[in-house]
């Protein structure tokens, strides 16, 4: 059976070295996030836009759990995101907050995202 979590941990690696030439590696052609059909390039423009706005930005896994064709992870966010982040005037303070993210594979790549970020603990630090 594949190793989802080998596979996981070459992506997050690709995020943070910002590899976007490699997403396609770990990401499908037809990728939909949260139930928008993006698409690869999409997918890559989105996270791109999430550098831009959040220029320190870093994954950083803190629990992942895997039963093919699954992957949930925890992610931990230590960052200082330019201006506005999700509806909050963040501008440039260092925030800290956890996503909790669902991942479907097919053929060893990413299908399905769902995501959800807690805004309520950057609401209390700010």
């Amino acid at each position: 059976m594949t190793d989802l979590k080998h596979i996981y941990r070459d992506y997050i690696d690709c995020l943070n070295e910002q590899a976007w030439s490699n997403l396609g590696t770990f990401v499908a052609d037809d990728v939909t996030h949260n139930g928008n059909a993006l698409g690869l390039a999409g997918y890559r423009k989105m996270l791109q836009q999430d550098y831009a706005a959040i220029p320190d930005l870093r994954f950083n896994v803190e629990i992942v759990i895997s039963e093919y064709p699954y992957l949930a992870s925890r992610l931990d966010f230590d960052c200082s995101p330019k201006g506005v982040f999700l509806g909050l005037p963040v501008n440039g303070r260092r925030v800290s907050f956890h996503e909790n993210v669902f991942y479907q594979f097919d053929n060893n790549k990413i299908v399905r995202v769902r995501s959800i970020i807690d805004k309520a603990a950057l609401e209390a630090q700010l």
